[in-house]
């Protein structure tokens, strides 16, 4: 195998030095299906290698397949481990480092997704499971013996039916819940629960870790002796009318009865991380329940055997996320969302000192740590991710497989950007120029909205953008009140005023690209997905100067989405039903209840199973815009959920952007469909 390995190595030296002789290209969007996905990274016990998944889009079976690799700590060894058509995910080393474990739907015994054993000695993997209901996630016992694994009920299937037989008649769903709906999952029931199982590999039996049937149990971590169990939970009486989940602990034994630890009315979660005395667990406190869309995780610990919690990242004012106790026990490592960057930090026990760990302008994505050795998934605005070592406050390249592609191309540059809104509020976004943009040029502007709202564009490869820049736009990217990374205040500013301080911040982020010599004021246009749509929509309806708009998932009658869509505990904690808070409702709605001020022509699109933000946002839109006059598009992709995942429909969205900005900014119908550059709706202020 080592053997096979050196060679591996070997090629993709060769082959990554021929790829420097050839001149950079500009990217195209075949380029797309050429991109690798990298992901879950897990350092092996004796810390020598390194395991993670990478996705590639297979174009026969229109899907992306990940299979396993493995890369040696000092990077010389890099191994592609599977192969099936079927693909392999959530690689798992055994504790005693004898085996690897992963998760592939490949044939074998017992149907549907399962879990899969490989001997590191080599040889064929094996089947390990045999479960009939769904399983989303497994770990290791700390003595290799056990695994606690997550199972759901399978939703009931219409029986097979011989050719020519009359189909049989579907079943009723029948709902009787107050959050009855979920993006992915569709119609909720009242018996669908995730349940932790404990598996004995021996006896390859499973059976229930808790005797509770009613609540969901997620994110199971075993203590480093083996004895407990820590998970998330929701158990409050009326459990699917709250968000206050809780950390429970348990013996590492079928049936037992859990112990809450914590008593927060807001979410207390996980990644779950055990001290190495097994004495206490660090997970995530959220923020208070109405602020259930703006929330910022903090780092907290809890003694296992009872006692207060305590917040360690309080005074922090930036969210973390996925905590890693350090292997004394003195410190936890955790992810820190801050201002357009996420970068490790080392957070000290007891005082709760916070040292940042990596600087620059990074994007991690994951962690993981064994033997000493620490290892990330990272990202930068030039580099897709791959993972690094991070070795005293450096990062050490250990695998890319998107190495060679990225050298083929020429990418356009990323910098920060900061403006003042006319309230004086300090508003941070980034700026891709077009790969050779000369200093003092003004180019066509796209500016692209991300999603959220509590979420942030940060410094990390984004393919839409190198795109867009590639074909001659500079695109902006506003981080937006609302946003996170720049504190509590900051990010809950919107909060039951929707539409207002985040169109003040995104037109002054094009204001000030403008003044700034960048963008051509006669060729913007604007765009987003989810409450990025959403925000197009609001925006568009508050001012005149865009050429061209494209509204992803997104929504603008938001009265017609209590019961659509599935966030009716924010609509009833955030702004209150709609019958005792009728008229914040209208305000809230302004795009479709004055869509009249459009003129803006727009492309709608968006997934017909979507529920998260349900199809009917974009038609209400589309169809008072056709109404109107106002040219306009809907494009629909069956089968799709809120995120567009299909490879063919990923990449005709694309074509469809570059068409719609092509026509409308770039091209003479931008001079004739749109209103002058001068010319302004009403503000919604003025509203």
């Amino acid at each position: 195998m080592l053997g096979l390995m050196r060679a591996t190595s070997l090629i993709a030296l060769l082959v990554a030095t021929v790829g420097v002789w050839a001149a950079p290209r500009v990217l195209s969007l075949d380029d797309l299906e050429r991109l690798s996905v990298v992901s879950d990274p897990r350092v092996s016990p004796d810390g020598l290698w390194v395991v993670y998944a990478v996705s590639t889009v297979d174009g026969k079976g229109d899907k992306r397949v990940s299979h396993l690799w493995m890369t040696s700590w000092d990077g010389t060894e890099t191994i592609q481990l599977t192969f099936d058509a079927e693909g392999e995910s959530s690689p798992r080393w055994s504790p005693d480092g004898r085996y690897l474990a992963f998760e592939s739907s490949r044939p074998g015994p017992a149907k549907g997704s399962q879990v899969w054993l490989m001997d590191r000695r080599g040889g064929e993997a094996r089947q390990l499971t045999a479960v009939k209901d769904e399983l989303s996630g497994f770990e290791w016992s700390p003595d290799s013996k056990r695994l606690v694994l997550l199972l759901k009920p399978k939703k009931d299937k219409e029986e097979e039916t011989k050719p020519g037989a009359p189909s049989p008649k579907p079943k009723p769903i029948i709902v009787d819940r107050y959050h009855f709906k979920q993006d992915r999952e569709g119609y909720l029931s009242g018996t669908e629960r995730t349940k932790i199982y404990l598996y004995d590999i021996a006896a390859q039996k499973a059976e229930p870790l808790t005797s509770q049937t009613s609540f969901d149990e997620r994110s199971p971590a075993w203590s480093p002796d083996g004895t407990k169990i820590a998970f998330v939970s929701n158990q409050d009486k009326d459990w699917d009318r709250t968000e206050n989940t809780d950390i429970f602990v348990t013996e590492a034994k079928p049936g037992g009865t859990a112990r809450k630890l914590t008593h927060f009315p807001g979410p207390d979660t996980g990644h779950l991380s055990w001290s190495p005395d097994s004495k206490r667990i660090a997970y995530l406190q959220g923020s208070e329940p109405e602020l259930t869309a703006y929330n910022e995780f903090k780092l907290a610990v809890v003694a296992a055997d009872g006692g207060e919690p305590r917040v360690l990242t309080a005074s922090l004012d930036r969210a973390v996320s996925a905590p890693l106790f350090s292997r004394d026990g003195r410190s936890i490592v955790c992810i820190e969302t801050n201002d357009r960057r996420e970068y490790p930090i080392r957070v000290s026990l007891p005082g709760g000192g916070v040292t940042r760990m990596l600087d620059g302008d990074v994007t991690v994505i994951a962690q993981d740590e064994a033997a000493g050795h620490y290892v990330v998934l990272a990202t930068q605005d030039d580099t897709p991710a791959a993972v690094f070592a991070l070795e005293n406050g450096a990062l050490r390249k250990m695998a890319d497989p998107n190495a060679l592609w990225i050298r083929e191309v020429t990418l356009g540059r990323t910098r920060d950007v900061s403006f003042h809104t006319k309230d004086g509020t300090e508003v941070h976004g980034l700026l891709t120029l077009p790969p050779g943009y000369r200093d003092g040029s003004k180019v066509p502007l796209l500016l692209r909205i991300h999603g959220g709202p509590d979420g942030e564009d940060s410094h990390a490869f984004q393919f839409e953008r190198q795109l867009f820049a590639a074909n001659g736009y500079a695109v902006l990217n506003v981080n937006y009140r609302g946003s996170s990374g720049r504190g509590a205040a900051y990010q809950k500013a919107i909060f039951a005023d929707w539409g207002h301080r985040e169109v003040e911040d995104l037109l002054a982020g094009v204001d000030a690209m403008v003044s700034e010599g960048v963008a051509d004021p006669a060729r913007l246009g604007i765009g987003g997905w989810s409450y990025g749509g959403i925000l197009t929509d609001y925006t568009i309806a508050s001012d005149g100067r865009f050429r061209a708009a494209i509204s992803g998932a997104g929504s603008a009658n938001q009265i017609s989405m209590y019961g659509l869509d599935e966030y009716v505990f924010q609509y009833d904690h955030e702004l209150g039903p709609p019958w005792r808070s009728q008229d914040l409702w209208l305000k809230l709605s302004y795009p479709f209840f004055h869509a009249d001020r459009i003129h803006t022509p727009t492309l709608f699109l968006g997934g017909d199973k979507d529920m998260n933000v349900p199809l009917a946002g974009g038609e209400q839109m589309y169809e008072a815009l056709q109404s109107l006059g106002v040219p306009s598009e809907l494009i629909i992709y069956p089968g799709a959920f809120h995120g567009i995942t299909r490879p063919s429909y990923v990449k005709d969205r694309f074509e469809r952007y570059l068409a719609w900005y092509g026509k409308y900014v770039k091209g003479d119908a931008a001079t004739s469909s749109a209103q002058p550059a001068s010319s302004s709706a009403p503000s919604r202020s003025s509203q």
